[in-house]
């Protein structure tokens, strides 16, 4: 009966698994939104850097009646396609950021897709501005000249 008894408890102890396996759920394979989008504006902080910061200066503000603010930009939330094709292939003509005609050239930075969606990142979550999606290269890839 004891060697019975012994037996049972050695099954029940190593046989069976104290906590079941967990299934890799779809969520668990992807990388997190928001470590992505995270990583997204690091990359694009630096790229704002080296090609933005010296006509958008370092706070986003631009220069009043030559370089529109990206600081707070009702041009960026509600023209969304239009920044998207002006940091991929430049900008030129008349636009009206804020309420203000601004009438300058930006030049294509030659930024591939991705690069593109990592500046718009950084843009649209820096200096107050919030975004509700992020940009991603796919996105961008569908924007055309």
């Amino acid at each position: 009966m004891r060697i019975l008894i012994s037996f049972i408890v050695v099954v029940l102890l190593f046989g069976c698994e104290s906590k079941p396996k967990k299934r890799a759920s779809a969520a668990q394979l992807k990388p997190d939104s928001a470590e992505q989008l995270a990583a997204s504006i690091e990359r694009g902080g630096i790229l704002y850097t080296d090609f933005c910061m010296q006509c958008h200066m370092a706070n986003g503000k631009g220069i009043e009646g030559t370089f529109p603010p990206l600081a707070g930009s009702d041009w960026l939330t509600d023209k969304r396609s239009e920044s998207i094709h002006a940091v991929k292939y430049g900008q030129s003509g008349e636009i009206v950021v804020n309420g203000k005609t601004y009438n300058s050239v930006m030049v294509a930075m030659g930024l591939s897709d991705k690069e593109v969606a990592d500046a718009l990142n950084y843009v649209m979550n820096s200096w107050g501005n919030t975004q509700q999606k992020m940009v991603t290269a796919a996105e961008v890839s569908k924007v055309t000249e």
